[in-house]
């Protein structure tokens, strides 16, 4: 009963869909690769892969091996990350900054519907080197298996969580605003 509960909430999510063609005696074959996301949007997401000679065959496949590769990421408000991540795979690399609130998903390609099947809300992503679907989502896991949320630090380091949240709001740098000095200068000038 649990698993069917489970399976209603999931979201699953077409990636990329490849054909590959053999040459043989009587013509051509061809077959089909498929990456599929899928997710609880709740921040359990996992990817999966699959090969076959039909398309569902290899979605179905895909489906499969998504469920058993799940994941569980720590998300700041249940819409965004606790911190910047950076993460390779291959040629492909990933950047990844946490944001604020209403600014939405702003990631191309394969990474949009992947934050979404997880349930990230607010995020900006900047994908450098390799285009390719697999080579993108495997960066981001890969990524977003390195987030930490400061309940995990405060615990490892033996301190509470409001001490670890200090520190991350008192690095803020001032805004020290030089251009309204200047403006206050010319404008004397002017009227002169």
């Amino acid at each position: 009963m649990a698993q069917l509960i489970e399976k209603e909430a999931e979201q699953q999510k077409l990636v990329n869909i490849r054909r590959c063609t053999k040459v043989v005696k009587g013509g051509r074959r061809f077959s089909f690769s498929a990456d599929v996301v899928v997710g609880d949007g709740k921040g359990r997401a996992g990817y999966g892969q699959g090969k076959a000679s039909e398309i569902t065959d290899a979605r179905a496949k895909a489906t499969t091996a998504a469920r058993r590769n799940m994941m569980r990421v720590p998300l700041k408000d249940g819409r965004t990350l606790h911190h910047d991540v950076t993460a390779k795979f291959c040629a492909g690399e990933v950047v990844m900054r946490s944001a604020p609130a209403g600014t939405g998903i702003i990631a191309g390609g394969a990474l949009r519907p992947f934050l979404e099947v997880l349930g990230i809300k607010d995020i900006v992503v900047k994908s450098i080197g390799s285009s390719t679907p697999h080579n993108m989502i495997k960066a981001a896991i890969k990524a977003l298996s390195s987030v930490t949320s400061p309940r995990f630090i405060a615990e490892k380091r033996g301190k509470s969580v409001g001490e670890i949240i200090r520190y991350r709001n008192t690095r803020k740098v001032e805004h020290i605003d030089t251009h309204s000095e200047t403006t206050d200068d010319t404008d004397a000038d002017t009227s002169a």
